[in-house]
């Protein structure tokens, strides 16, 4: 059995972690909308916004660096495709 501090750490981990990549996927899926529109403005915009929440995410332990760049990068060639 774990011990009872143990426990009630990881649940409060997991509830850190939960919000933090609830938040990072609602603003990836914002920037996907914003390129299926073909809005350039609106994609850059949303694109440098999710960067900014996936870089956050990383720093707070809740993705794992390598997770956030492939995100950024493939939000990234689909916003350079709008051209």
């Amino acid at each position: 059995m774990p011990s009872e501090k143990a426990r009630r750490t990881s649940v409060k981990k997991a509830e850190r972690n939960k919000a933090t990549r609830s938040l990072a996927k609602s603003i990836v899926s914002r920037t996907r909308k914003a390129i299926a529109s073909g809005d350039m403005e609106a994609a850059n915009t949303a694109n440098a916004e999710a960067a900014s929440v996936l870089d956050k995410a990383v720093k707070k332990g809740s993705l794992h660096p390598n997770n956030a760049a492939r995100r950024k990068s493939r939000l990234a060639t689909q916003v350079s495709r709008l051209v």
